[in-house]
């Protein structure tokens, strides 16, 4: 499995988390993820439910790119363990209209950890 593929595969959980597409996130994400998020307050949040909550808000998926929102990873750099693991770290860029109509631009450090099992990452 190469870079590319990881890098492809981050980019289809942005897209998922930007379409408000859980079915899709759920299927990217170990159901035994871990992580800090800026919204935890610096504690570690384990599975995908706190994460549900925030698909919950936008309502049920369209499909579609939200006009209104967009993520995107700038700089991403993969480190490959191996055949069937990777290290993907990067800049996320978080894109919104904000409830003003102004466009609101906000930035995360952000590192994940892909396995790749039966030919999927």
């Amino acid at each position: 499995m190469s870079e590319e593929a990881v890098l492809s595969a981050n980019q289809t959980l942005l897209n998922a988390i930007t379409q408000g597409d859980y079915e899709i996130y759920k299927q990217l994400v170990s159901s035994d993820a871990t992580c800090f998020e800026d919204e935890s307050a610096g504690h570690l949040v384990e599975g995908l439910e706190f994460h549900k909550f925030y698909f919950d808000l936008d309502g049920p998926p369209t499909g579609e790119p939200s006009p209104n929102k967009a993520h995107m990873a700038a700089k991403p750099h993969v480190r490959m363990l191996g055949e069937n693991a990777a290290v993907c770290s990067y800049v996320r860029v978080n894109q919104k209209v904000g409830g003003d109509g102004v466009p609101v631009t906000t930035t995360a450090l952000e590192t994940r950890v892909w396995e790749c099992k039966e030919g999927s990452w």
